[in-house]
């Protein structure tokens, strides 16, 4: 990065970090949002052998979860999290962290030598800057996960994916308490951060819908547990496809190796009698985005299809047609 002062060397997991009681290389840590993710990520560092030296949380779910999760952890205010802190962890909502960290550096709470290290996906270091300009040293943890807030999830960061974004200097360390806490970090550049987040909550956060989706439409169907119908079929789906996705490398086809139904098949007139069942239950319900969701990923899966050799040209465009014609009717009404 240009301009402010420059990095300073961090401790490292071989050096005492300073005004640590415990064995050499250990931080104390302050949470700074002891929300699902930093709570958790706190007691992952407790249990990795560094001090938890302050929390700060406003709700009262929040400050459950600090005696729950860390247990004998002061609360405190924020100024005081990060003064006691040499590895401040900000794990806050994404459109508050800019504005915590610079009002943070206005008030000179911001330390020379100390981490600040952020968890959100779709922010590198950059808005780390008002911190770094004032001596501390910047980094972003993201781990690839969906959090619950409790002891659940610390299980869960076992072999979990984590991105890292710092400077060159600072990667180490960012890669180095990633593997402490049982994951597995990944550099990923500042300029692709947003396109990385992107990618996983479309993933994930999309599957949630597309889940709620298809469950409406079971218990439409008269499936008093849609999700324990669901469970397998989805299940094995997901393990397909993420395997599909690694073995196939830059240039193979990638997860669509896994898609399996009527459009891998070119059956043309099973997806018309879907639009047409789909279109009727938003038409009785209201769920107007079920046939709508319905008709995009199948024209997704319809293209990738067809640039993987799965299906030929004449099998596309029939299906292609066949849901443009739905969707034209869908707005036609």
């Amino acid at each position: 990065m240009d301009g402010g002062a420059p990095l300073t060397t961090p401790p490292t997991p071989t050096e005492p970090a300073a005004g640590s009681a415990a064995r050499p290389g250990r931080l104390g840590v302050g949470v700074v949002g002891a929300g699902r993710v930093g709570a958790v990520l706190g007691s992952a560092l407790r249990a990795a052998g560094h001090t938890v030296v302050g929390a700060s949380g406003i709700s009262e779910a929040s400050r459950e979860r600090i005696a729950t999760l860390l247990p004998g952890v002061p609360v405190c205010e924020v100024a005081e999290v990060v003064e006691r802190a040499e590895l401040v962890l900000l794990a806050v909502p994404d459109d508050a962290l800019a504005p915590l960290v610079a009002g943070l550096a206005d008030t000179g709470a911001w330390q020379a030598g100390q981490l600040a290290v952020h968890t959100s996906g779709a922010a590198g270091t950059a808005v780390l800057e008002p911190a770094r300009a004032a001596g501390a040293i910047p980094l972003a943890i993201h781990p690839a996960m969906t959090f619950t807030g409790t002891s659940l999830d610390l299980a869960r960061l076992e072999g979990c994916t984590f991105a890292v974004t710092a400077p060159a200097a600072v990667q180490p360390i960012g890669q180095a308490l990633v593997v402490e806490i049982g994951g597995e970090p990944v550099i990923v550049p500042e300029e692709a951060r947003v396109l990385y987040h992107a990618a996983l909550a479309h993933g994930a956060n999309h599957l949630v819908v597309l889940v709620a989706q298809a469950a409406q439409a079971l218990r439409e169907a008269g499936i008093a547990a849609p999700g324990r119908v669901l469970a397998p079929l989805l299940g094995a789906a997901l393990e397909s496809a993420t395997r599909a996705a690694d073995a196939a490398g830059d240039e193979g086809p990638g997860a669509i190796m896994a898609l399996t139904g009527p459009v891998s098949r070119g059956d043309v007139g099973t997806v018309e009698r879907h639009t047409e069942a789909l279109a009727d239950l938003a038409a009785r319900t209201g769920a107007t985005d079920i046939p709508a969701g319905y008709g995009e990923l199948a024209r997704g899966a319809t293209r990738r299809a067809l640039a993987s050799h799965r299906i030929g040209d004449d099998a596309a465009s029939a299906l292609l047609d066949a849901l443009d014609r739905a969707r034209a009717e869908r707005k036609g009404h």
